[in-house]
């Protein structure tokens, strides 16, 4: 009697593990399988179109005080969307290798950090533009820096580098949506391009945003060899139009047509969206005949300076490849310009009202 109720107590026992383990069994949460991230997507290079001006101050301060936020304030009502920032740095002459602030001219970095701060809280992207001029020019400008060996360009393009990827890092830091990596340096893109594929390699690892450089219009846009390492390709289009004092619009815009042909060839070539990075007009005679001279020779003529603003949009505008331009110049003052001045500047002038009505057109038509 006693081994049969052993017996029984056993068999229940072994009764209600065997039930235990298959209510485990039953009920247990399936293994979670292991996760397989999906692929990261390669972020796609979307180019916008840039109705942009250059937005200038040659002074230490010049970008932050009262007349400079009102300045900035008066680019939201003329249509821009972008502004190119500048800051200037200094060599001695062309063949020296030091590049370095020069006091009372470049912009500290606290006035570029207000323009920057300011421009985005107005709504407008930016295109942070370093700029390299000579202090003892001897009749020669950026364009022809140069050396005799390599050791001295190697030297240079140290000093390049770290003028460079300051502004570089800042950009970054800020959120600037494009940085141009030159300007104008003709010499030294055709002669080492090696060398600029270093600098924009080490600018990629500091910067997010997208790169550009701003070619001159002379034996450069069209020569240089890394056009594939940057998102825009940028020309300062400063092209002789006309050799006359007054030439009308239409005139105007038969002489880009001379020129039309060559930046489509060279486009298709590099296959890239093309920016103007920096382009414009005294108002004053004979200003299309070396658009390029900065001390104006004739007479006022604001609505010379308008037509060239004319013409060069309705060339340019609606090519498929052409994706903005940046006017050359906005400056910190809002009461420069006017009627009797003759200078780049389009503020006060006719030039200005152009910008306006051109910039509230859709940019269409784009193939990238």
């Amino acid at each position: 009697m006693q081994r049969r109720g052993f017996f029984y107590l056993f068999a229940g026992a072994v009764v209600i593990i065997a039930l235990i383990i298959t209510g485990i069994i039953i009920f247990k949460k399936p293994a979670r399988l292991p996760v397989i991230p999906e692929p990261v997507k390669k972020r796609v290079f979307q180019p916008e179109f840039h109705k942009g001006i250059s937005y200038i101050a040659w002074t230490e301060e010049g970008y932050s005080n009262v007349n400079s936020t009102k300045a900035m304030e008066e680019l939201v009502s003329l249509g821009v969307e972008w502004v190119g920032l500048l800051t200037t740095w200094y060599q001695d002459s062309p063949d020296t290798v030091k590049i370095y602030r020069l006091r009372k001219k470049t912009p500290s970095d606290e006035s570029l950090l207000f323009a920057i701060e300011k421009l985005h809280d107005l709504g407008l992207k930016i295109m942070l533009k370093p700029h390299l001029d000579l202090v003892k020019s001897g009749g020669k400008w950026r364009g022809e820096i140069g050396y005799d060996n390599l050791a001295e360009w190697q030297a240079w393009f140290a000093s390049y580098t770290d003028f460079i990827l300051y502004y570089a890092r800042l950009a970054e830091q800020e959120n600037v949506e494009l940085f141009c990596v030159g300007t104008e340096l003709t010499n030294a893109t055709l002669s080492q391009p090696g060398l600029w594929r270093d600098l924009i390699n080490k600018v990629r690892k500091v910067y997010q945003g997208r790169l550009t450089y701003a070619a001159n219009w002379y034996n450069e846009f069209d020569n240089i060899e890394f056009w594939d390492e940057l998102d825009y390709a940028g020309i300062d289009p400063y092209f002789p139009l006309i050799n006359s004092s007054s030439p009308t619009k239409e005139e105007l815009v038969k002489a880009w047509k001379d020129w039309l042909g060559g930046i489509e060839a060279w486009q298709k070539e590099i296959n890239k969206p093309v920016i103007f990075t920096e382009i414009g007009y005294k108002s004053s005679q004979g200003s299309a005949d070396e658009p390029w001279q900065h001390s104006p020779a004739g007479k006022v003529d604001l609505q010379l300076q308008a037509d060239c603003y004319e013409a060069l949009l309705a060339s340019f505008y609606e090519k498929p490849w052409f994706y903005g331009i940046y006017w050359w110049y906005w400056g910190v003052n809002p009461k420069i310009g006017g009627k009797f001045h003759r200078g780049f500047t389009p503020q006060n002038k006719p030039a200005r009202e152009v910008i306006k009505q051109w910039y509230k057109k859709p940019a269409s038509s784009k193939v990238y």
